[in-house]
């Protein structure tokens, strides 16, 4: 049976009919919203390559976060920019940090505001990367330990959820183990589980000064060009004891996105990284898109490729059109 009998234009005839059939709704529950903290007092410095959003000092964030909150975002994502670094990134698990004190400063503005904070040393380490370096080698066995101590600081500090971005094998293991065995068997892992090596990342190296001094994340973060890599990944982090996995970038994965929503029954998010929402900013400013319409596709996009939550710079503008 088909046309004339089936007419697929009958459900699109207006607005009403396509709202009921409507298979994917993007919801301001879908959102998180990545924040950057910086030393200083006064501070909200601007970022070149990402306009709309910045940097913050500690004492600059409570309006940001009580904003955020009273959009509806339910969750922020948390990275530092400490005012000194060193080759292995102490900065990243001094129990007064930037993050630890910020998670602090954010829980007492916005107490029901969920804290993430991003466990990973290359926004600490002199040389970029996200591990202990040796030569020109990225250790992995010796990260492990202080992404630990990392994510237990972040949790003493009041972090509701902890999300390794390293890409070491076995972090998620080393760093449940270490909640638990410390009383935070409670808090949720946020596993960087599909992390590529794109070139999507660019404008956040520049927010957070963290581009490689020597060579690129090539022998730790994933081949753009494998898929079932991928799927075993995820595998291996769901086993270690990860409680949500992720996929970055988003809008060039949206494969993998659906590939390991089909294949696993646990929360997926999708990143929908700088280079992304950068291109979105400067395609409108020179007017060749309509900046609020391809913003919603995108998000939209990546929640039916099989995301449950997107992490977005677009956060902030996209409640707004959600909460009209």
């Amino acid at each position: 049976m088909g046309f004339p009998i089936i007419r697929m234009r009958r459900l699109r005839q207006n607005e009403n009919f396509r709202r009921m059939v409507r298979e994917t709704s993007l919801s301001v529950d879908n959102l998180i919203y990545p924040l950057f903290v910086t030393f200083g007092k006064g501070v909200k410095d601007e970022i070149n390559a990402m306009p709309g959003t910045a940097r913050f000092s500690i004492d600059m964030l409570s309006r940001e976060v009580k904003e955020i909150r009273n959009l509806g975002v339910p969750a922020v994502i948390l990275f530092g920019i400490p005012e000194e670094k060193d080759d292995v990134g102490s900065a990243a698990y001094n129990p007064d940090g930037i993050v630890q004190r910020a998670v602090k400063e954010i829980k007492s503005a916005a107490p029901d505001l969920i804290v993430i904070t991003d466990v990973c040393i290359d926004e600490y380490t002199t040389h970029g990367h996200c591990g202990v370096v040796r030569g020109n080698e990225v250790l992995n066995d010796p990260t492990l330990e202080l992404l630990s101590k990392m994510a237990l600081t972040h949790a003493r500090s009041g972090a509701d959820m902890v999300a390794p971005s390293d890409m070491m094998d076995g972090r998620v293991a080393a760093i449940r183990k270490t909640l638990d065995e410390k009383g935070f068997s409670d808090i949720p892992i946020m596993a960087y589980s599909a992390k590529y090596a794109s070139a999507f990342y660019g404008p956040f190296r520049e927010a957070c000064d963290s581009s490689p001094k020597f060579g690129d994340r090539k022998s730790y973060q994933m081949d753009p060009g494998n898929s079932d890599e991928a799927i075993r990944e995820v595998a291996l982090d769901i086993e270690e004891g990860a409680d949500i996995i992720m996929v970055k970038p988003a809008m060039a994965y949206l494969d993998i996105v659906r590939r390991v929503k089909d294949e696993f029954k646990i929360p997926v998010a999708a990143y929908n990284v700088s280079g992304e929402y950068s291109m979105v900013k400067a395609a409108a400013e020179k007017g060749w898109i309509d900046e609020e319409k391809i913003m919603m596709e995108i998000l939209t996009n990546i929640k039916r490729a099989g995301a449950d939550m997107i992490l977005t710079y677009f956060a902030k503008e996209a409640a707004k059109i959600l909460n009209k």
